[in-house]
């Protein structure tokens, strides 16, 4: 089977919908951006931003505000570690086995990942969760594409 995750992808789009009703979010805008990157030795790579970060008033993150450094950390999304590729109940999926995160509560967590390529080479990694301290179901939908050279 060839691996079609293979490479570089750029993020069109993360949207999230709920059980309850209730509106549609972007947890980091419409316009935020991300990088995915998936090895052919079997390591993965993601980050996500809101678009148009503010940089920090100081050239270094550990002498910057403690104001700045949450809002540069409530910004940004990113994990990496092993992935694999499984099918279950005719799904494909794939299977981040996290190691390094800039969220220290995902290292050692298995982020499964459901993935369906569009006709157009779009990806499309999705998963559902509650919302937490409720019982309000959440789906996340990222939606991908590559970049060509």
């Amino acid at each position: 089977m060839t691996n079609q995750l293979l490479g570089s992808w750029h993020l069109v789009q993360w949207e999230v919908t709920y059980s309850d009703g209730r509106r549609s979010t972007m947890p980091y805008g419409a316009d935020a951006t991300g990088l995915i990157v998936y090895s052919n030795d079997g390591w993965m790579n993601a980050c996500i931003a809101r678009a148009q970060r503010p940089r920090l008033s100081s050239d270094s993150v550990r002498s910057a505000p403690e104001s700045e450094r949450l809002a540069a950390f409530e910004s940004f999304f990113q994990y990496g570690g092993r992935y694999e590729i499984q099918v279950l109940d005719g799904q494909q999926q794939v299977v981040h086995s996290v190691t390094h995160s800039l969220n220290p509560n995902f290292v050692g967590t298995r982020q499964v990942r459901k993935m369906t390529f569009s006709a157009d080479g779009g990806l499309t990694l999705s998963a559902s969760d509650l919302v937490p301290g409720t019982t309000v179901k959440r789906h996340h939908s990222l939606v991908w594409r590559r970049e060509l050279p």
